[in-house]
Order: C-alpha cells, then sequence, then structure tokens
C-alpha cells in the first residue's frame, strides 16, 4: 500500500495494493500490523455504512469527550471526503483537506481523533464505509456548518441535500473543539 501524508498532520491517503486481473480484483483494507508500520495504530470498535443519493451532504460530524478517529472508503459510487482540524494546539487548527474517494480509486482516508468529518457524494447510490475507533455518542455529536465562510471548503456540489441535523450546523467560531 501506499500512504501519503496530507497537508495536516496526521491524516493519511491510503492507496491499497490492489491485485487484479479479468476477473476481478482482491485488497486489504485493514491490517493491524500493516497500517501500525504506516503509522496507523488504531483498535476499532464499530463499522459504519451508508447510501446516498448523488449530491447528499454528510457532516461536519466529530464527537466531543468521545472523539473518534476514522478510516474511510468508499466501495460504490464516488464522494469529495473532507477532514478539519479540530485540535486547538495544532498549527493547522481550523484547516481543512479534501481528496476524492471513489469505487474506481478505492483510496482510504485516515482522520485521527479530534477532526471534524464530512463527505458529499458525486454518484447515485454512493455507498461509504468508516471504521471507528470509539463508539457513536448521540449525546456528544457536534456538527459544523458545511458552509461557514470561515473554512471556505471547496466543495463540487454547489446546493448539497443536507439533513435537519447538519443544516443547524455551528460556526467553526462557535464549536467545542480539542485541547
Amino acid at each position: 500500500m501506499r500512504v501519503t501524508p496530507a497537508a495536516i498532520a496526521d491524516v493519511m491517503l491510503i492507496e491499497p495494493t490492489v491485485h487484479g486481473d479479468d476477473r476481478g480484483f482482491f485488497m486489504e483494507t485493514w491490517n493491524t500490523r500493516d497500517y501500525a508500520q504506516a503509522g496507523i495504530n488504531a483498535a476499532f470498535v464499530q463499522d459504519n455504512h451508508s447510501k446516498s443519493a448523488r449530491g447528499v451532504l454528510r457532516g461536519l460530524h466529530y464527537q466531543v469527550e468521545r472523539p473518534q478517529g476514522k478510516l474511510v472508503r468508499v466501495v460504490a459510487g464516488a464522494v469529495f471526503d473532507v477532514a478539519i482540524d479540530l485540535r486547538r494546539s495544532s498549527p493547522t487548527f481550523g484547516r481543512w483537506v479534501g481528496y476524492e474517494l471513489s469505487a474506481a480509486n478505492k483510496r482510504q482516508l485516515w482522520l485521527p481523533a479530534g477532526f471534524a468529518h464530512g463527505f458529499v457524494t458525486l454518484a447515485n447510490d454512493t455507498e461509504f464505509l468508516y471504521k471507528c475507533t470509539d463508539f457513536y455518542a448521540p449525546e456528544q455529536e457536534r456538527c459544523i456548518r458545511w458552509d461557514d465562510p470561515a473554512l471556505a471548503i471547496d466543495w463540487p456540489v454547489a446546493s448539497p441535500s443536507l439533513s435537519m441535523k447538519d443544516a443547524a450546523g455551528t460556526t467553526l467560531a462557535d464549536a467545542e473543539g480539542f485541547a
């Protein structure tokens, strides 16, 4: 696998080794030893799977007190995936990185605890998988507005479809962050 550090420390873009021929392909999507050698020492406790129509934006989510590290990937369709550094002591606090993840490119993105996460779907019937290092805790979940001008995220969809929760997100300036 090839691991490329993002412009924000601790976020990594992973391109697994894919073995394929005219019959199909095989790839490892998690191997504790290999990922630890790449700097990802994670103990996952929960896997999630979502399916969305084109133009759906989910996020920007994070949990306070029980932050989650996430290893994310797409198995059908494509997304533009975003990580925002919420670690107030970080020199990149408030900065974001974004990557296209798709079934075709088979990329994964590692986001350690301390980041908000969101994605917008670029194709119909997009299926998104993510492994989490802590359990979902709805009372701890927070949401930052996808269109916060302070973040200036360059989303590839101008008018995404949002849940009521995501439409009611707060600004980065008002968000609870991490030390």
